[in-house]
Order: structure tokens, then C-alpha cells, then sequence
């Protein structure tokens, strides 16, 4: 299986499914509480992704080390998102905060659309939730080609905008 690398500030990002060897420095993972509010960091998710077939944990690697991770689910819950029957949502996405600031974030999410046609064949639209009061990070989608689909859902913390991201050319 063959990985794409991404130059960033300091060194080279890459996405992939998750290793086991990533194990450790995921759980380790850490967020201020003005981020944590509104995602879920690798060891509460983690578990779960694996026990699940429809659920695929993706890694975003400088050099070996894990800076990065989000989950990318098939489910139910994306019909609510998309009419697109072959969309899939993205989720749980943060950044380490020992390794923000070096454009790990946005080298990851302007790489996610490549990843997921190159390992996840089928998949035409990439959608996912964004609370509004998390304006860094709608920034941030909207800034690699996400778009406000101009629908909303009550999150577990307020209103999320629901983002879209087509993979069809």
C-alpha cells in the first residue's frame, strides 16, 4: 500500500490507517480545554473504531511520530449529513498540542480527499460536523475546500454547521 507525503513547515506529514505501534503516542494525546470541548481525543475513540468495520482510524504521521488523527465513518449518521449515499464522515480530528503551530492540521486535511479516493474507493463526498463556536477549525475546512452546506444539527455542546468536501472531478 503506497502513502502519500506532505511537506509541512518542519517536516514531512503522511496519512495513514492506524498501526498499533501508534498506540501509545495517541492516548497520549493532549488539548487545551477551549479545544477538547469540541472533539474527542484518540484514547476515548480509539476502541471503538477498531471493534467497528465501518469506522477507519487515520493517522497523521511526521516522520514515525503520531501528530494527528481522525476518524473516517461509514454510518447511519452521514444520511443526516449528505443526500449523497456515498458520502462518509469525517470525525474526532485533532492535533496534539505539543505539535500544533507547524501545519500539521491543514496538511492533513488538504491531503484527506487524495487518501480517501486512493484507500477508500466509492467515496464521493467527505462530510462532518463543526461546532459553531469552533471557528479556528470551520477556518480551517473551509480554508483546504470544505464548504458550509448551510445545514445545521444540535450537537452534545450547540449548534454544529454540517461542512462538505466532494471528491467527484
Amino acid at each position: 500500500m503506497r502513502y502519500d507525503t506532505y511537506e509541512t513547515k518542519e517536516q514531512v506529514a503522511q496519512l495513514r490507517f492506524y498501526r498499533r505501534e501508534h498506540d501509545a503516542a495517541l492516548r497520549a494525546f493532549e488539548l487545551p480545554e477551549e479545544q477538547a470541548k469540541f472533539t474527542a481525543l484518540p484514547d476515548e475513540v480509539l476502541e471503538a473504531s477498531l471493534n467497528d468495520e465501518n469506522q477507519y482510524p487515520v493517522v497523521i504521521l511526521a516522520g514515525d511520530t503520531p501528530v494527528g488523527f481522525f476518524i473516517l465513518h461509514r454510518s447511519e449518521t452521514t444520511a443526516s449529513l449528505s443526500d449523497n449515499p456515498n458520502a462518509i464522515l469525517l470525525r474526532a480530528f485533532s492535533v496534539n498540542h505539543a505539535e500544533q503551530g507547524r501545519g500539521y492540521a491543514k496538511r492533513g486535511m488538504q491531503n484527506v480527499a487524495a487518501f480517501v479516493a486512493e484507500h477508500l474507493p466509492g467515496v464521493e463526498e467527505i462530510v462532518l460536523a463543526v461546532n459553531e463556536r469552533n471557528l479556528a477549525a470551520k477556518r480551517l475546512y473551509e480554508a483546504v475546500g470544505f464548504r458550509d452546506t448551510g445545514r445545521k444539527r444540535q450537537g452534545p455542546i450547540g449548534m454544529q454547521h454540517i461542512l462538505s468536501l466532494s471528491l467527484e472531478q
